[in-house]
């Protein structure tokens, strides 16, 4: 199973350049994720290590050797499409064998009449059968062996489509989105065979999609790009913990890492509107800088109990946790209050905690919990940042509320948007 180095590789159509030159090295076995939005070039680059599109610049190296003019069969990649290329006419055994039968094609099995005879010939060659059956196997296809595309659902066709993969035992396997077709529910049911097919067989896995779910639940390390340009290549918890740009920080993660635009003097912090509160912690020299805090990390607190004031916009009631999201409070103006129109602030609580909107409280969180980022360039200011959660997050003891919050009217969050025209 070969290692990939690439060196300064880059892309270019014409004068339009869709992969800037970047460096790294992915090792034997990772589940590599290749994540961004669309049209940021990951697709193009996995196609790249295919050898299905030309590299413009930079070396492709596989274990040491340069593999940028290799064909791509001698590349021992597998390769699944997010539209699965499925045969239509075939059964599932015939696509899931197809790449072993092509293998043993003689030039002169393709003339007419031979052709047919040749194929299946070839699906009853024992060792064919055997590795056909034995991935069937692994993918809980067996029941659909003799059944047509056509007659399966989603998650059973993505399935062939691994399947017809992995009969090859390639070395490397490189995945285009495979699951974007389906829905929410076989999603997730796939996302979780795919991983465990990548601890089952040990291989190098490259995966590209756009959706941070499946990037953060499957990847051992995640390349994140946009607009061409690697951003950030991490592992999961640094990608999320440890954002190197509000591009990230605001890409990965649901909700994404609060970022409000501050200015500071003296240990306090300002934003736009007559909005300060006293930081109470270290803050980096510059005076105007983005503070980045993750959902999670925030506590919401009783009115007047915390550091920024603020009044509940979005109640997102999950089940097993509540989203908030509040608007920032200013007090500028011989004491009248006015919310500021600034992006909404979200609170991440377990829970189904007893609050409402329109409800004022105050946001409050630890200084070391902040995430500094330039405010001209948005790069990350300081590598330190907040680690893995250890404890629960806190709870806010809700019936400190008002007791107007049980009067009050629990618009959902879509209604609020549309009534407020607030959009993520």
């Amino acid at each position: 199973m070969p290692e990939l180095t690439f060196n300064n590789i880059s892309k270019s159509f014409g004068d339009l350049k869709v992969i800037e030159a970047f460096s790294t090295t992915i090792k034997d076995g990772e589940f590599l994720v290749l994540l961004g939005p669309s049209g940021c070039g990951k697709s193009t680059l996995l196609r790249m290590i295919a050898g299905l599109t030309d590299i413009t610049a930079g070396d492709l190296l596989f274990d040491g050797e340069r593999a940028n003019t290799w064909e791509p069969r001698r590349r021992g990649v597998a390769f699944v499409f997010q539209s699965y290329a499925l045969y239509p006419h075939m059964t599932v055994r015939a696509n899931i064998a197809f790449p072993l039968v092509m293998n043993a094609f003689k030039t002169w099995y393709h003339l007419p009449l031979v052709n047919a005879i040749a194929r299946r010939r070839l699906m009853r060659n024992p060792e064919i059968a055997a590795r056909t059956e034995r991935i069937a196997r692994l993918l809980e296809l067996e029941p659909y062996l003799d059944r047509r595309p056509g007659s399966l659902s989603g998650g059973q066709r993505q399935r062939v489509a691994l399947a017809r993969a992995l009969v090859r035992e390639p070395s490397l396997y490189l995945l285009d989105e495979p699951l974007s077709n389906l829905d929410a529910k076989l999603r997730t049911q796939t996302r979780a065979e795919i991983s465990a097919l990548h601890h089952k067989v040990g291989k190098t896995f490259i995966y590209v999609t756009h959706d941070q779910v499946e990037a953060m639940t499957m990847a051992t390390r995640i390349i994140v790009m946009d607009k061409g340009i690697v951003q950030q290549i991490d592992t999961p918890e640094g990608i999320y913990y440890n954002p190197q740009n509000t591009f990230v920080a605001r890409f990965v993660g649901s909700p994404p890492m609060n970022l409000v635009s501050v200015s500071h003097e003296r240990g306090r912090l300002a934003v736009s509107g007559g909005l300060a509160w006293d930081h109470g912690g270290e803050i980096s020299g510059a005076s105007r800088l983005i503070f980045g805090i993750r959902p999670e990390k925030l506590h919401l607190r009783p009115e007047g109990s915390g550091r920024i004031p603020a009044q509940v916009a979005i109640v997102e009631r999950l089940g097993a946790e509540t989203v908030v999201g509040c608007r920032l409070v200013s007090d500028e103006h011989g004491g009248e209050t006015r919310l500021l129109e600034h992006d909404l602030v979200f609170v991440r609580l377990s829970g189904n905690p007893r609050i409402a909107i329109g409800e004022r409280c105050a946001l409050d969180y630890r200084p070391e919990d902040v995430v500094w980022f330039d405010h001209a360039t948005g790069a990350r200011i300081s590598s330190d940042g907040p680690t893995h959660p250890t404890d629960a997050p806190e709870v806010l003891p809700f019936d400190a509320f008002s007791s107007r919050v049980s009067d009050q009217p629990q618009l959902s969050a879509g209604v609020y948007r549309e009534r407020a025209g607030i959009y993520r």
